[in-house]
């Protein structure tokens, strides 16, 4: 029952492709067709969360065993390794960050951090402090500036290498703050924690969590439609709130992540089991298997090719040529993984963090 589940790095590629095109789009230039807007528009938000659901589900099947077997020994030497994974991501992300100031792998380092505090925790305490990281997060928002620190027309942030800036950057109004997005993790990680190779219990998650999804999407249309009365400026400021954009991170756009990727990851992995030598899905498992080393490679290689090409134009691109740059990325980061993985069983990074960490 320990063999490797082909869908979830099928899932791993899924998101961190959505990343590209998310990412690519904020960074060359998102103004052009209106439909080409809204297709790419389709991964806002949802792409990352379903990298980080899909992180806390591989810490569930890293630690699975020794969690069962109450093995403390053996617990306690994955969480060493698993704590110095984090601090790598932790380093890895804030090294860029002056290229890239959305990064997620610090916001990673993080999460993992505090998911170790509840490896063996029982599935119930982990869905209750993930829904209770969920509600503090508009709370705390009653108390703190969500604005604060943001120039929200360049989304620059100007005091962010201050202590008092990176700090509320980290854990409260950054693209990833800690609280809520952690809570992304522990529902990873719960997930993980369960038989996944259950087909019933994978087909009954995908289709909860696509109705869950689509109900989400559809109470937060009409929220807005009917508290608005069509009135623009009203709808303006109502979607931040009832939205499920996921900037800020509230309630609605959280749990409806967490929906979202639950859907693709249990998707994924029936369809993975159902055409499992289908050379699309190979080619996707062996891309998954590189996520963390694509994830950086699209901003220092995907992004500063452009930079060092036309730095003027940054940001000034129109969304048909961000999209179809980030596509022709995509695949020749898949055609990289087909020929990467022929020779070598972890990607570039993935070994330069092995080897780090053990």
């Amino acid at each position: 029952m320990n063999e490797r589940i082909k869908g979830i790095d099928v899932a791993r590629a899924v998101a961190v492709i959505g990343m590209i095109i998310v990412n690519f789009k904020i960074v060359l230039g998102a103004e052009g067709e209106g439909w080409v807007k809204s297709f790419a528009g389709i991964f806002d938000g949802k792409a990352a969360a379903t990298f980080v659901v899909l992180a806390g589900l591989g810490l569930a099947l890293t630690t699975k065993s020794a969690v069962k077997k109450n093995d403390q020994k053996k617990l306690g030497l994955i969480k060493k390794v698993i704590a110095k994974r984090a601090l790598f991501l932790f380093v890895v992300g804030i090294s860029y960050m002056a290229i890239w100031p959305a990064d997620i792998l610090h916001f990673y380092g993080v999460y993992i951090a505090i998911t170790i505090l509840l490896l063996s925790s029982k599935s119930k305490t982990i869905l209750a402090t993930a829904v209770s990281i969920i509600i503090l997060y508009p709370v705390a928002m009653l108390f703190l500036d969500y604005e604060t620190g943001w120039n929200f027309d360049t989304l620059e942030y100007p005091d962010f290498w201050t202590v008092n800036g990176f700090i509320r950057n980290l854990f409260f109004n950054g693209f990833h703050p800690v609280i809520p997005w952690t809570a992304f993790m522990l529902f990873g990680y719960w997930f993980g924690k369960q038989n996944l190779h259950d087909k019933q219990f994978i087909k009954k998650t995908f289709w909860i969590s696509a109705i869950s999804f689509g109900f989400i999407q559809v109470l937060s249309f009409l929220s807005i439609l009917i508290l608005s009365e069509e009135n623009q400026a009203t709808t303006d400021e109502l979607t931040p709130i009832l939205g499920t954009h996921p900037m800020p991170p509230l309630p609605l756009y959280m749990f409806n992540g967490i929906a979202i990727a639950f859907a693709i990851i249990s998707g994924c992995i029936l369809i993975a089991k159902r055409f499992g030598s289908n050379p699309i899905i190979n080619a996707l498992y062996q891309t998954g298997q590189l996520a963390l080393t694509f994830y950086v490679a699209h901003v220092i290689i995907g992004m500063g090719a452009i930079e060092v090409i036309d730095p003027k134009s940054m940001g000034s691109y129109s969304i048909e040529f961000s999209l179809s740059y980030a596509l022709g990325f995509s695949f020749l980061c898949i055609l990289f993984a087909i020929t990467w993985t022929k020779y070598k069983k972890a990607g570039p990074l993935e070994w330069v963090m092995r080897k780090l960490t053990q």
